[in-house]
Order: structure tokens, then sequence, then C-alpha cells
């Protein structure tokens, strides 16, 4: 696979995964700054890396999530919720990984990631009385 094969690829994955919106606006943000900062998130993480035969998206979904809440990188990890929450992944999906996260990254981290997806389940409910 040439460079632009890995870029289309990795682009069609990346658009599955975070959805048209996300990736419409993070494109749109492009300058000179960022723009090869771009193209390689697109070529190797979404391209070499998330279109690998080894695992489905929804273990790769779940191992991002994993990670990122290990590492409290939590703008990452509350995207990853949104777009898995979008793709048809389930609130005990969700709580099962956060679990795991407790015990082998720690509890702070797992209960941080337990108020995110909190945050980003209410955002999602509409007020009440609607």
């Amino acid at each position: 696979m040439d460079e632009k094969e890995r870029y289309d690829a990795g682009m069609q994955v990346r658009r599955k995964i975070l959805g048209d919106a996300h990736v419409d606006k993070s494109l749109s943000k492009i300058n000179d700054l960022n723009r090869e900062f771009q193209d390689l998130i697109t070529r190797y993480a979404w391209g070499e890396i998330w279109t690998r035969p080894g695992f489905d998206h929804r273990t790769r979904r779940l191992l991002v999530l994993a990670i990122t809440a290990s590492m409290g990188r939590w703008e990452e990890f509350r995207l990853h919720v949104r777009a898995a929450l979008d793709g048809g992944m389930g609130i005990e999906d969700l709580k099962e990984l956060l679990l795991q996260v407790a015990v082998y990254a720690g509890v702070p981290a797992a209960n941080t990631g337990f108020h995110a997806i909190e945050e980003i389940l209410a955002a999602r409910q509409p007020p009440a009385g609607e």
C-alpha cells in the first residue's frame, strides 16, 4: 500500500469510528502548523493500525478507551466515548472497561472515567419535561 492508499484507507476508518462531523471539523482546522500531524495520524493511526486484521474495530475501540483513561488523556477519552456510544457500544461495555481500568490503572483513573461518561450521557439527555 502506498502513502496515498494508506491515507485514503485511514480517512475511511477515521470517519467510520469518529463520525463525519468530527472529522470534518478537524479537517477544517488544518493549517501550516498541524497539516503534517493531521496527515500523520490519518495515515498511521487510522490507515496503518486501525486497518490491521488482528483486532476488530470494537476491540480497538475498547483498547483506546482503556489506554486513554489509564493515561489520563481525558479529552481523547471523551471523544472516543462519544464515538463509541454513537457507534452502538453500550453503557455496560463502558462500565466493564472502567472496572478493568480501576484494577490495572487505578481507582482515580476509573473514577474520572465514570464522571466523564456521566457528563456525556447527561449532555445527551433532553431537558426535563420534553
